[in-house]
Order: structure tokens, then C-alpha cells, then sequence
């Protein structure tokens, strides 16, 4: 089966931006697709689901109707997910392109924040990430080893590197990379080195926010940053030759001394130093661990199954983390709106000091 779009709702008008997530039901995706729908310009966005089947999504047409448009893509099969979203991207219909999460809910003016900024001529804008589980110390890890300088409070402007999965892009700027698209959405980072090395501006927009969920349960983490620096090693360097390949393989017990230092940073610039160090140092060397783990095998064997296991776990996050934290999960929409506010004068206040 090729992809089929299944289902359409819509008005006539054209969207402002096209949102891409990929789901196997509908129940996966409904959190992130309630905060889409709290979004005060919902109806100018169009929602691109990408899922194996229509039928089993159960698709609830009640949300839908808050959106300009719904349009349901099946596709032969949704993981790797980088393939999936690819083929959204390749559907969506808006000048501007946004990639959403299960797990990742965008807080309020998220939106127009997107939409605004790409009137100017940046190729790709990404929001501040804010933590959507801040009770864990591992988290707290996860959210600045991924997302580095983009963790909140972060002050926004041009960056070198956005959001992975998060990230919005102009239409016409990331269908230029037609059959290598694919490969570059499956560690985003690529791709954004890439178009910084052809000149194009990337922006950190700080008027938008998501709240990201990170991965709690220990052996679960320890998993995902195994398999994260599997699948980026894999990527990362597919057209190299054998022996470079064995040379960063060798190399890569280094890495964890290069990006502490980088992290520490990042947390430093945050303004949550206070908060985080020391106790945030022991999660940090293990998950950076791991991860090197996961690039020297990477580089010398390939992905194995890294990043099926990884998408799997990406798709349902909520899984892998406490009971603690799903039950902090209920209450995010309504702090949302609270929590941007504060976050702001945070920022603020730090500039003005």
C-alpha cells in the first residue's frame, strides 16, 4: 500500500501552518492534539495525521473541528518515524511546516509565535522547551542533553542547532532535500548543519514554547540515550568510509568529557544552575555515558535495532515514565498558559540584571 490520504475535513481557506504528527491511534496523540486546539489561531492551522490505518486510528471529529483543516495519511507503516513524517511533510499544504510530538505540548502563543516569525526570512524556527515533567532530576537530564541551549529560559535569536521534532520549517526551503529527506529527519541536527553550511539563519523563537516529557523510569533512559547515540553515530555517518568510521568509534569515549562540559554550560546559561548542580551531575555523566556507548557501536556496527526500539519508545513516552509523573501530566494544559507568564518575567529579569 502507498500513502493514501484517507480523510478530509476543511474549509476552503488556505492554512498559515501545517502541523505533521505521526500516531498509530489516536489516543497517543490526544494531549498534544488538546493543546494544539487550545492554540488561539487553531483555525488556521492544518493537522497532517500520519498513521498505518484510518480505521484503527479513531480519529475523535469533535477536536477536529477546531482546526482549519484534519487530513489523515496512511502510510505502509509508521516506524521509523522519520519516514512517516517525511511523507506528512511531503502532504502538508501550508508555507510553513511544523513538527509535533506525543509527548510534546505546545504551550499557549506557540502558533502565532511560529507563523509570525517565518515572516521574516529565517528557513527554520524552533520554540524554547520547557520541561513537562520538572519533579525529576532525570528529566531534567534528558531535556538538556537533547535540547541544550532551547531549554527554557533560554533567550532566543539565531542558533546554530534547533529542536529535533520540533522544529517549523518553510515549505519550500525542506522540500529541497526531495529523497534525502528521510535520512536527514532521522537525527535532526544533520539537518540543520546542513542548512547552516549553505547559509541559511535558523531562530530560537522565545515567544513559543512546548512542554517536552522526558523518559524517568531508569532502565528505560538508559536505553534511550544508548539507542539516541546509536541511531546519530548510524546517521551521522552512512556515506563515510570503513575507517573513518572506526576512527569516531575509537573516539567516542571522549565524548562524554566533551559535552559535560557543553551541558554544564547550557544549565549554567539557563539560570536554573541553582536549582539543578550539583545533584543533576551524577544523571548527566550516566546518560552521556551511554549514549558514547551507543555512538561507538553505532559507528562500527551500524544502528541494529536502535531505532525501532527508539521510535517505539518516543511514540509512547508516557510509558516510560513514573506514575508520578502521568499523574502531573493532567494538570499541564491549565498551568500552561501560568507557566509561559512566569517563565517570561524570569527572562526578564535575568536580562535586566
Amino acid at each position: 500500500m502507498g500513502n493514501q490520504e484517507t480523510e478530509t475535513l476543511t474549509s476552503q481557506n488556505s492554512p498559515a501552518m501545517s502541523v505533521v504528527i505521526v500516531a498509530d491511534c489516536y489516543e497517543t496523540i490526544r494531549k498534544t492534539m488538546q493543546h494544539l486546539r487550545a492554540q488561539d489561531v487553531s483555525d488556521r492551522l492544518e493537522i497532517i495525521i500520519v498513521t498505518q490505518s484510518s480505521e484503527t486510528l479513531g480519529l475523535d471529529g469533535g477536536e477536529a473541528a477546531d482546526f482549519l483543516a484534519v487530513r489523515v495519511l496512511e502510510v505502509e507503516a509508521i516506524l521509523p518515524l522519520s519516514i512517516a513524517a517525511a511523507a506528512g511533510v511531503r502532504r502538508a499544504s501550508a508555507p510553513v511546516i511544523v513538527l509535533a510530538e506525543s509527548h510534546s505540548y505546545p504551550g499557549a502563543g506557540w502558533a502565532r509565535a511560529l507563523i509570525e516569525a517565518h515572516q521574516q526570512p529565517w528557513v527554520a524556527v524552533g520554540p524554547v522547551i520547557g520541561n513537562a515533567n520538572p519533579d525529576s532530576i532525570i528529566s531534567w537530564a534528558s531535556l538538556f542533553l537533547d535540547y541544550g541551549g532551547c531549554v527554557e529560559p533560554a533567550r532566543g535569536g539565531a542558533v546554530d542547532y534547533l529542536p529535533g521534532h520540533n522544529t517549523s520549517y518553510k515549505r519550500e526551503a525542506i522540500l529541497q532535500y526531495d529523497s534525502r529527506l528521510e535520512s536527514m529527519m532521522d537525527s535532526e541536527i544533520l539537518l540543520h548543519w546542513d542548512m547552516r553550511s549553505k547559509g541559511h539563519r535558523l531562530l530560537l523563537e522565545q515567544k513559543a514554547k512546548t512542554y517536552h516529557l522526558n523518559v524517568t523510569l531508569v532502565s528505560s533512559w538508559l536505553a534511550e540515550r544508548f539507542c539516541t547515540g546509536r541511531r546519530f553515530a548510524t546517521t551521522r555517518a552512512r556515506a563515510w568510509s570503513p575507517l573513518r568510521r572506526l576512527l569516531y568509534a575509537g573516539g567516542a569515549p571522549l565524548i562524554p568529557v566533551v559535552r559535560l562540559r557543553r551541558v554544564l554550560l547550557d544549565i549554567r546559561r539557563s539560570t536554573r544552575g541553582h536549582e539543578l548542580l550539583p545533584r543533576i551531575v551524577p544523571a548527566l555523566i550516566g546518560g552521556l555515558g551511554a549514549s558514547a556507548l551507543g555512538e561507538m557501536i553505532g559507528y562500527a556496527f551500524g544502528a541494529g535495532a536502535a531505532v525501532e526500539r527508539l521510535a517505539k519508545m518516543e511514540l509512547h513516552k508516557v510509558h516510560h515514565v513514573t506514575e508520578w509523573d502521568r499523574r502531573g501530566l493532567d494538570a499541564l494544559l491549565p498551568r500552561a498558559a501560568g507557566l509561559a507568564a512566569r517563565e517570561t518575567d524570569r527572562v526578564r529579569s535575568v536580562e535586566q540584571a
